[in-house]
């Protein structure tokens, strides 16, 4: 299945054109290189006559409303984030300029097939190929450009409240319902939600800055009954309900075995602390971490199966990776160094 999500590894014609540009443009590259000020840098690439600024505003075009870290509105887009934008385009230039392409097994797994099923194997594999991509391009398309549109709408309106003094910060409009958002613009509502205050909002934001995925209670409602037997499970599903000792398991995304050290990221402005060779330790990913890919030793996630975002494209680089843990990112410190286990599924802690 390797190469045949593009779309998931980030790849797009108007990054591989703005690469094949700055290669061939190097006050561009050092530009890019030595950044002082990424907004104002950015706009000079996107502005540069020829070939490199036409390239750099194409793809901005094409990313830079998209939100970096999921479908949530409270999310930045990229153009909100500069210094992360050109950090992600220096290391897709890194990466082109010694790519490591991971070998076609196809072959081999095809010469295992009995001669009478090969054919139906071909059929299988190729329709595979076809919809293997559905998943993060229906993200991309439908999802993330969207979701990057509202909250571009959401940001125009909270600058205009907050000139009227209804919002202590235009950003915390974010932090409010639909219907109240309309409250807010004096609009009719299709509820019968109130105004919320500038302090409310500001109180809300505080809050979502503070916790995260981890601080959601285990479950809503009724207590729910205890686990069962962990016999009675699926060998898979049993193994990662059984952490102990310095092991984590999870489901074995990406075959494969990688020992280096942890780098526990959580947000994209968090992306210049990888370095070549580490094992990336974060709650999931999204198309954010696409390019980020190349410099990556191994992938641990808390969640996740194997069609998330984060197995496919631990596929697609040949990164071994293990996801689905639920505990990678507690029990797993910035330095340490660990073995990760594609294959086994599974994530030890090396002496």
């Amino acid at each position: 299945m390797r190469g045949t999500s593009p779309v998931s590894a980030g790849a797009s014609h108007e990054l591989a054109e703005l690469i094949a540009a700055l290669q061939q443009d190097p006050p561009a590259r050092e530009t890019l290189e030595t950044t002082y000020d990424p907004a104002a840098d950015m706009e000079a690439l996107r502005t540069r006559d020829g070939r490199t600024g036409l390239a750099m505003a194409a793809y901005l075009d094409l990313v830079g409303y998209r939100l970096l870290d999921g479908f949530d509105i409270t999310n930045p887009s990229a153009l909100e984030l500069p210094d992360v934008l050109l950090r992600a385009i220096r290391a897709a230039l890194t990466y082109a300029a010694s790519p490591s392409a991971p070998t076609d097994r196809t072959a081999e797994v095809r010469a295992r097939v009995p001669k009478a099923h090969q054919a139906a194997f071909d059929e299988l594999l190729a329709e595979a190929r076809l919809l293997y991509p559905i998943r993060d391009e229906r993200g991309v398309f439908s999802d993330i450009w969207a979701s990057g549109l509202m909250r571009r709408a959401a940001l125009a309106a909270g600058r205009r409240l907050a000139q009227r003094g209804l919002l202590h910060d235009p950003l915390h409009i974010v932090d409010a319902g639909f219907s109240e958002m309309l409250a807010l613009l004096g609009a009719p509502t299709p509820s019968a939600e109130g105004v919320p205050s500038a302090d409310d909002l500001a109180e809300r934001a505080a809050y979502r800055g503070a916790h995260d995925a981890h601080d959601a209670p285990p479950s809503l409602g009724p207590t729910p009954p205890p686990p069962p037997d962990l016999s009675t499970l699926p060998p898979a599903a049993a193994r990662m309900m059984q952490a102990s000792g310095l092991a984590l398991r999870g489901l074995a995304a990406s075959p494969g075995v990688y020992e280096g050290p942890v780098r526990r990221v959580s947000h994209p402005s968090e992306f210049d602390r990888i370095q070549k060779g580490d094992v990336l330790v974060t709650q999931s990913t999204t198309e954010a971490f696409n390019i980020l890919l190349p410099l990556l030793g191994g992938i641990v996630t808390d969640r996740g199966g194997l069609l998330s975002h984060s197995a496919i494209v631990a596929r697609e680089y040949g990164i071994p990776g293990v996801v689905g843990t639920r505990e990678a990112t507690r029990r797993l410190n910035d330095s340490q160094r660990v073995r990760v286990d594609g294959t086994a599924g599974e994530v030890t802690v090396l002496p």
